[in-house]
């Protein structure tokens, strides 16, 4: 499924997605912005495997970077700006991949917070 943004305030906007099967999205905004916030609801406990986040960096390859890596297995509402994290600002040509193999057919929510700047 791929991701359908809706802005929710001016400035802040909101990318999701659904489904059963393996997530593999894509949160391309191509201008400059600052991610605010991951969110994750299953249907039930995960299952095997990590769900990532990694940034595909303009600047190439060798920027690439994973930000997250979180183990699914007892995970069924994920958000990671309750554990503390802090807003990270990107340039237009950076995305960030959001990747999980859903080997347990879970029906997932997922939403990528953002921000332009």
């Amino acid at each position: 499924m791929a991701l359908v943004t809706s802005q929710l305030t001016r400035a802040i906007k909101s990318s999701i997605a659904t489904g059963s099967a393996a997530i593999a999205e894509t949160l391309a905004p191509g201008r400059a912005w600052r991610l605010v916030d991951i969110r994750v609801h299953l249907s039930g406990a995960g299952g095997a495997a990590n769900l990532t986040a990694t940034l595909d960096h303009s600047g190439g390859a060798a920027y690439d970077n994973v930000i997250l890596t979180q183990d699914m297995s007892s995970i069924v509402d994920m958000s990671i700006s309750d554990s503390g994290f802090v807003p990270m600002s990107f340039d237009a040509g950076t995305e960030l991949d959001i990747a999980w193999t859903n080997g347990s057919a879970r029906t997932y929510g997922l939403e990528l917070v953002w921000q332009e700047i």
